[in-house]
């Protein structure tokens, strides 16, 4: 033993903008308007015979494994046993075929040709997630341990060598949650003096249900704002058109939407519904897994811990509460899913809480606070662009009240409305000069552009639901509108 301590002793030491044509509000801003230790010993088990294990720099051989003595069986037992097992594998296989047929009257694989029957296995999809979540099937991950027993051992610290190591395999929880996981893809444009410039951003989303006409998927607001078109790639390659069916600004979340009609019997096959978990739950040390499209080349995974909750950030019109983790989180993880252990979504990722300015720190939204308006945006209606000719519009002139004015001047951040058109859907419908824009339709607005990019999904006639804070005496008043839009050809420029 001394001998081997001398040996060791001696070794061991997201925005581009798109080119909207602006509307004829009053240029400038509110002001303008209006006043294992050091790794030296380390013990690998060979699992090949006669080989030598490694503790140090000190090989032990390892013993021989026994081997094992071959049973001998006759020619005639074995043919037994062939033919005993065809009997029983045969006529379980016919008792269960005859059963299935019994059941649902068919013989062959069923096809979902049609919308419906997309919808039905889309259903008994998110029955097994129901299914799963009340039961609390969790998948537990594999641990690998190695234990080192020499007592009289220790290293250069002091460690006793008797410490146990473990490492975790999350390759299970990976294997169960990737088809959930999906890539979305952002084409859209911009305005460069009197060029067109495209742009074209990735970023990921999490499957998370379905109605009778859709595959819903949630994903960051930022992923999708400003597009002209979306696509979704899916965990078997497949790639279909996509459309926002709900998105809120100030919290970074969307839900988009992909129509079933579209999707082929092979990709819904490959795909399923994430599993939610429990956010509130957490506690700081646990592990975290991150799944999504990092860098925009492809699905990847990372792992780390649950660094801190409750984290209060605010930036770019984002605020509220988060989860940090150092799991690393990169461009393109935007909206995609951290996991825990089980497999669950405790979390949606945003790469632009944070983003460049930290190193070593992911954030991601709390499922628990994020699912009531998650459930709020996917029954919002699916919307698409709508051509010029048939846009709404609202008949204000309006201009931005800044994060810094609302900030320092106490003012609410919105539009305000610099001016009302006489007999235009915003004068029908009530609103006013001096009142403040803060919400249309359900999603937050904060500057006059936002409103703008909006309303390029809205046909004349539409009735919305405008959310105005209004001077009220020395006070503010929340009030909320419903305006039907009107058809901006009569004024000949859009609102």
């Amino acid at each position: 033993m001394s001998e081997i301590n001398e040996m060791m002793n001696n070794n061991g030491e997201e925005r581009n903008e798109n080119p909207y044509t602006r509307s004829y509000q009053a240029d400038g801003s509110y002001r303008e308007v209006h006043p294992d230790y050091n790794g030296q010993y380390r013990y690998s088990f060979n699992q090949t015979e006669g080989q030598t294990a490694t503790y140090g720099n000190v090989n032990v051989a390892q013993p021989k494994k026994k081997e094992k003595k071959e049973r001998k069986t006759t020619l005639a037992g074995r043919i037994a046993a062939a033919i005993l097992t065809g009997v029983i594998f045969g006529g379980s296989a016919a008792g269960a075929m005859y059963g299935v047929n019994k059941l649902t009257g068919v013989y062959d694989k069923a096809s979902y040709s049609s919308t419906a029957q997309k919808s039905e296995k889309m259903a008994e999809k998110k029955a097994e997630t129901a299914k799963a979540e009340v039961a609390k099937e969790k998948t537990k991950a594999d641990a690998v341990t190695h234990e080192y027993s020499n007592e009289e051992e220790k290293d250069s610290n002091g460690i006793q060598a008797g410490t146990t190591a473990v490492v975790t395999d999350v390759t299970k929880v990976v294997d169960r949650v990737m088809p959930a996981i999906v890539t979305i893809n952002n084409s859209g444009s911009y305005q460069y003096f009197y060029y067109t410039m495209p742009t074209e951003s990735e970023g990921s989303g999490i499957i998370i249900g379905s109605n009778d006409e859709e595959l819903l998927i949630v994903t960051n607001h930022h992923v999708v704002e400003d597009n002209e078109e979306l696509s979704v790639t899916f965990v078997n390659d497949q790639t279909y058109k996509a459309l926002v069916k709900g998105s809120d600004s100030s919290r970074d979340l969307a839900v988009i939407a992909v129509r079933l009609e579209d999707m082929d019997d092979e990709t819904l096959d490959a795909i399923d519904i994430a599993q939610m978990g429990d956010s509130d739950s957490l506690k700081v040390g646990e592990p975290a897994i991150a799944i999504g499209n990092a860098l925009g080349i492809g699905q990847s995974v990372t792992t780390g811990v649950i660094s801190a909750l409750d984290r209060e950030l605010e930036m770019d019109n984002i605020k509220g509460t988060f989860i940090q983790t150092d799991a690393a989180i990169n461009e393109g993880n935007s909206g995609g899913a951290l996991l825990n252990i089980n497999g669950e979504v405790i979390g949606i990722n945003s790469n632009k809480i944070g983003g460049s300015k930290v190193e070593g720190m992911g954030y991601a939204i709390p499922i628990s606070a994020a699912r009531p308006i998650i459930e709020n945006l996917m029954t919002k209606t699916t919307r698409s662009l709508v051509p010029e000719a048939d846009r709404g519009y609202l008949g204000i002139t309006g201009a931005t009240v800044t994060e810094e004015e609302a900030l320092y001047y106490g003012y609410p951040q919105g539009v305000y409305v610099v001016s009302v058109t006489d007999d235009s859907p915003a004068d029908r419908g009530g609103l006013k000069k001096g009142d403040y824009i803060t919400s249309f339709d359900g999603e937050t607005v904060q500057s006059m552009e936002q409103l703008q990019k909006i309303l390029m999904y809205y046909e004349e006639g539409t009735k919305v639901e405008v959310g105005v804070t209004r001077v009220v005496g020395n006070d503010y008043k929340d009030v909320s509108l419903e305006i039907e839009l009107g058809d901006k050809s009569v004024i000949g420029r859009i609102n």
